[in-house]
């Protein structure tokens, strides 16, 4: 796992400024390659590369980039691994057989860069990227063609942010490499800010500043006019949507059996290709569905105990340690783990701003940093078991949604506002005390969290609206956000209609919420330990697959991730399973009322909120009030508010 950055245009730049800009930006992400620093230039044509390298691949220096094809013609930096390049490696040798100076023998080391350029020069880079399974975010600069070409792995697990500043075009892993050059102007878009209060993190294709833009996963944009006004635009070598369209075509019809069998052996496939490194290896285990599947699959291919991670929490709700302990001791893994106590937390919010350079807010970003950095002292790779509730229908509100709309929609919307004031007018924690006497309820964790979010979506007047209500924290943005404008994402505008609910809900998640949040926590958090991780569910004929079978294999009884329940009762007993999902939250909203309080206070005074001019001081310190008497829990609402006052107070006071 590496980091990347560079730029085209010298404007600003001049004789010895033009190599340290380079290495400024280099630096500025040295967590994400802390091994070795490489520059490669070319004055003439106004072009750096930058690259920051942490080694998990080929540890000689033969692994050292940027690299440079064996033709002259390409230079890479690249960030990521491609678990099939040995098998690239065969196809090329054939295809070169005879041609010595294009043989095995030339090849200079195994590492999977050297074999993504020579695959290039040999077919060229969208045909290469189809042919290879893996996570990655590159630059191609054509030595030839005088273009440069950036791409993304198909789900979004790898990151890269562009665009033009100030006549300079610019690229980086993350956003502080950008800001380390002197063309960047840094102006905050207010657009993105209405998206984080929504969703709490921003979509693609959109950044926190006007003219850096994410590249949307299964991308490349290739850039061949040095003209800020020309307009090139991302276009896919692979299409989720498109992926999702041919499973119509060729929907899976064997047996339940066939089905579990098939979703074993990819997934086996996938994760004993994600197991190869050449440094010390482990996994994430919450004792959960996803993470238990991938951590049997690894300990039932593996010669010794693996490896696994987990934190745990004192406070009742949250805690899932003692599972992940008994599953651990059931599959025989070296397992460690870390109770997660306030002063902890604490200690990393300070971080945070940092850690993801614009506003984020999933709350879940604390305990995963700290379990990455507790990882990090033992291993260099993480597998994780994330995109299971994507791809297997694992979230609570596909299961709600199931038959919810055809009922509400009948209802007049009178009768829906009166029960969803009814439902709200008790906190959640009068709710979760109530659930102790209502039927069913107490199978799930935080009830009265989940009845306030039902109430809210009592009002829609869509299914489109019902989604965007579940999904949605502030839900009307310009009331908080001054001079809003919120911008279309493919949530508001959707890349494909299903005419199944549950299965467009799923859709959309895989295209916004899972590569925007999920990813996106996951990368910048184990990262800035400098902990490589790996998703083997993202591997894309696994996801190919999944959306091949049809949804009675996920969602089944009223049961989310039915087929890869399957796979994991294969491995693992059913009774150290079968739970409520808790979910790997935290309790930010105790924390808010006692040792985080001073905290909040300070970045949501009235005062400071008036003279910083982003947000209406009225309806956040109303939702603050509320909070401290415990009239309603307004934590992540709270929390969407003051990820981005820390993120302002860390990179512009």
């Amino acid at each position: 796992m590496c980091g990347i950055a560079g730029f085209v245009g010298f404007r600003h730049l001049e004789g010895d400024a033009i190599l340290a800009t380079a290495l400024r930006m280099g630096e500025a992400i040295r967590h994400r390659g802390p091994d070795h620093a490489g520059v490669w230039r070319d004055d003439a044509m106004q072009v750096a590369l930058v690259h920051r390298r942490l080694s998990i691949l080929d540890l000689s220096p033969a692994g050292h980039q940027p690299m440079v094809s064996a033709s002259g013609r390409f230079v890479i930096v690249f960030n990521g691994e491609i678990y099939n390049h040995l098998e690239l490696r065969q196809t090329l040798d054939s295809r070169f057989r005879g041609n010595e100076s294009q043989s095995a023998s030339a090849w200079r080391g195994h590492s999977d860069t050297e074999t993504l350029l020579t695959g290039i020069d040999s077919w060229g880079l969208e045909e290469t990227l189809k042919r290879s399974v893996g996570m990655f975010a590159l630059a191609i600069w054509d030595r030839k063609e005088r273009s440069l070409t950036l791409a993304r792995d198909r789900m979004g697990e790898k990151p890269l942010y562009y665009g033009w500043q100030r006549g300079v075009f610019l690229f980086g892993s993350e956003i502080k490499a950008i800001k380390a050059h002197p063309a960047f102007a840094g102006e905050v878009d207010r657009g993105a800010i209405a998206l984080q209060m929504r969703h709490s993190y921003i979509p693609a294709p959109y950044s926190i500043y006007h003219g850096i833009r994410k590249l949307p996963p299964g991308h490349c944009i290739k850039i061949t006019t040095w003209d800020e006004s020309a307009q090139n635009a991302p276009h896919p070598y692979w299409s989720f949507p498109q992926a999702v369209e041919c499973s119509r075509y060729d929907p899976f019809t064997g047996t339940d059996t066939e089905a579990v069998d098939t979703l074993d052996g990819l997934m086996r496939s996938a994760v004993a290709q994600q197991m190869a490194a050449d440094v010390p290896l482990g996994a994430f285990l919450s004792g959960g569905i996803d993470s238990s599947t991938i951590v049997a699959l690894m300990q039932s291919q593996s010669s010794r105990p693996v490896k696994t991670f987990t934190i745990g929490f004192k406070e009742a709700g949250y805690d899932e340690a003692v599972h992940a302990k008994a599953v651990a001791q059931h599959l025989g893994t070296e397992h460690t783990e870390l109770y997660l106590s306030p002063q902890l937390a604490m200690n990393v919010i300070p971080r945070l701003p940092t850690l993801y350079d614009e506003p984020f807010s999933d709350s879940s970003q604390i305990p995963t940093y700290l379990v990455s950095e507790m990882a990090r002292r033992h291993v260099t790779v993480s597998l994780s078991g994330d995109a299971g509730d994507e791809l297997f229908g694992g979230y609570n509100r596909y299961h709600m949604t199931r038959g919810v709309w055809d009922k509400i929609e009948k209802v007049p919307r009178l009768f829906r506002r009166v029960a969803s004031t009814g439902l709200t007018s008790l906190p959640p924690e009068r709710w979760d005390q109530i659930s102790r006497w209502i039927p069913g309820a107490t199978k799930y964790a935080n009830f009265g969290n989940k009845i306030h979010k039902g109430a809210s979506v009592l009002m829609s007047q869509s299914l489109d609206e019902l989604y965007l209500n579940f999904i949605s924290h502030w839900s009307d943005p310009a009331s908080l956000v001054i001079n809003w404008i919120e911008h279309p994402t493919q949530i508001t505008a959707p890349p494909l209609h299903l005419s199944g609910k549950i299965e467009q809900m799923m859709a959309l998640d895989s295209v916004s919420y899972l590569p925007d949040d999920i990813l996106c926590k996951v990368d910048r958090a184990a990262m800035g330990a400098s902990l490589e991780t790996r998703v083997p569910m993202l591997d894309h004929r696994v996801v190919e697959f999944a959306w091949r079978i049809p949804l009675e294999m996920k969602i089944r009884h009223g049961q989310g991730k039915w087929i890869l329940r399957q796979v994991l009762n294969k491995y693992v007993p059913k009774e150290l399973i079968e739970r409520p999902k808790i979910g790997f939250g935290v309790p930010i909203g105790g924390w808010l009322r006692g040792p985080l309080r001073d905290w909040a206070e300070s970045l949501l005074d009235e005062s400071r909120l008036r003279n910083e001019g982003f947000f209406y001081p009225a309806p956040i310190r109303k939702k603050w009030d509320e909070h401290l008497s415990g009239q309603n829990n307004w934590q992540y609402h709270l929390w969407d508010v003051l990820m981005f006052q820390a993120w302002l107070e860390a990179n512009h006071s």
